[in-house]
């Protein structure tokens, strides 16, 4: 009896790895987000296969990740690329450093000073400015630079504006002060960078914040059935789960 107890509880318990990803409305705005346990999960990066080939698709990266019983709990495009789909920042997959620091202003968003760095080690995920990263220089198992900032230590970026016009579909991620929680975040409709700050520090209460991209923006979530699709990504970040038989 106590053994069937145990079973019925575990399959009522649903998958013990999988992100939480809901729904949320915020100031006549909408947006989905995945809320990653990073003690708990299995979160990387995705840029090229183990032949060197570009991933692109979430679903490549699920049909690989099929070979070893293993499938995507949840996705998301992860930084700026240039055509070619190779990272314009920094970028660190399973511990190898791909593409350098690139520190010093530029054009475009990326170059919207302070921009940031994601970086993954175990158990932990911190959002960090920049110049900060550089100074410290942390050891990440995975990394990934995009920009600009969204929220510095709990400060929007300077160079948002309450009434700016520019708006698009964006993405990004926060992370919590302990490092022990990240939340990626998709606009279901246009926004500006105003208002997708403020969700992150004002709803989210995340202390630092950053920027993935507009327009191109995907997300890949089966719990929302969801699964964006479109042309190749450049880097994609989600979390590995055990594949359900």
């Amino acid at each position: 009896m106590k053994r069937l107890f145990i079973l019925v509880l575990a399959l009522c318990a649903g998958p013990v790895w999988a992100s939480d990803c809901r729904n949320i409305s915020h100031d006549g705005n909408s947006y989905s987000l995945c809320e990653v346990d990073v003690t708990r999960e299995d979160l990387r990066l995705f840029l090229y296969d183990e032949n060197g080939a570009l991933y692109g698709q979430f679903s490549n990266i699920d049909t690989a990740l099929e070979t070893t019983g293993q499938s995507l709990g949840f996705a998301m495009n992860a930084g700026m690329y240039h055509d070619n789909r190779a990272p314009v920042g920094h970028y660190v997959e399973n511990g190898e450093e791909v593409m350098r620091v690139i520190p010093n202003a530029g054009p475009g968003n990326f170059g919207l000073l302070p921009n940031g760095v994601l970086c993954l080690s175990p158990g932990q995920a911190q959002v960090i400015e920049t110049l900060r990263f550089v100074e410290t220089a942390p050891e990440c198992t995975y990394a990934t630079q995009s920009g600009p900032m969204l929220v510095i230590d709990g400060a929007l970026h300077p160079r948002f504006l309450p009434h700016s016009t520019s708006r698009y579909v964006r993405n990004g991620v926060g992370t919590s002060a302990d490092g022990n929680r990240a939340v990626f975040v998709i606009s279901n409709n246009p926004v500006t960078f105003h208002q997708f700050g403020s969700l992150f520090r004002d709803v989210l209460d995340l202390p630092n914040a950053l920027y993935f991209d507009g327009n191109i923006s995907r997300l890949y979530a089966p719990a929302l059935n969801r699964n964006d699709f479109g042309f190749a990504l450049g880097p994609i970040i989600g979390t590995v789960v055990p594949a359900v038989n």
